[in-house]
This record gives C-alpha cells, structure tokens and sequence, in this order.
C-alpha cells in the first residue's frame, strides 16, 4: 500500500460514506459516475431555471411565461391536431402540453392588454416560443408586424 491509498484509507476512516465511494471507484466507473453527476447537476439547474408555476393543493393553476407567436395565413382551413380547422379570425392557440380545449389568457407583457384563447392545436416547435395564437388573438394584443411579443399564460378554471 502506498502513501496515497493510505491517506484514502485514514480519510476514510474519518469523513465516512463519500471517501468510501470515490475510492472504491476507479477507471471507467469512476468516469461513468462523474458523468452522471454532471448530467443531474445540469437537469437540476435547468429545472430550477423554469418559468412555469403550478399551484400548490388541489388547484389546476398553471402560468408560465415567454415569446408568442401567430400562425400565418397559410394555415388557414388546415386541420389542428384536436381535428379542427384553423380559422385566423378564430381565437385560438397551439401549446406544446396543455390539454385541448383549455381555455387560456394571455398577456402582453409590453402593453398589458389580454386576450382569451382555446388550445386547440400543438405547437410552437421553435425553440424559446411558449405559445402559437391565431392572427386575430395576436393582432388583439400586439402588431402582426412584429412578428413575436412577450406574453404571460395562465389557465382560467
């Protein structure tokens, strides 16, 4: 036994479980676990990063918070993923999860105007985008010129 393993040995004695793990892990192991550390790590600060809100309890609060976009005009009469058809002058919206049918309010969060929309298709599939509203929803709080606005969600009950 060399000096080293016999300070691995006396640490272990004295600082427990930890130093027992590191030095029973050695070589490919050792590295397959650091790995996996560092996989946690980043799935545990990129949840902490999240925007979305549940209530606490028996409530079905949701909210969350992000870049919306309007479906352009060539997807009007084309079917949505609930079997609809989209209909710009309709107020509707595509989420990525919220069940079809939920009734949402959205805000700007420039001007602080809001808008009632159904989900009714999924969507948007552009990264950093939380919500596609039809061209009319979009056009009640924000230009169609623009493009995108920054926008608060939350599920009315």
């Amino acid at each position: 036994m060399t000096d080293v393993q016999g300070l691995y040995v006396s640490l272990r004695r004295k600082r427990g479980f930890f130093v027992l793990l590191i030095n029973r892990l050695n070589g490919y192991k050792m590295r397959i676990f650091l790995r996996s550390l560092s996989v946690f790590s980043i799935v545990m600060f990129a949840s902490a990063c999240s925007s979305v809100q549940q209530s606490d309890g028996g409530g079905r609060s949701y909210s969350e918070s992000g870049m919306a976009s309007f479906y352009g005009d060539e997807y009007v009469n084309r079917q949505t993923a609930s079997g609809e058809r989209y209909q710009h002058d309709l107020k509707t919206a595509a989420h990525k999860t919220l069940p079809f049918g939920s009734v949402v309010r959205v805000t700007s969060s420039d001007n602080g105007k809001s808008v009632v929309v159904k989900i009714n298709d999924r969507g948007p599939f552009v990264k950093g985008r939380i919500i596609d509203l039809s061209k009319s929803a979009f056009n009640a709080i924000g230009n169609s010129t623009s493009g995108l606005i920054h926008v608060d969600i939350e599920v009315i009950p």
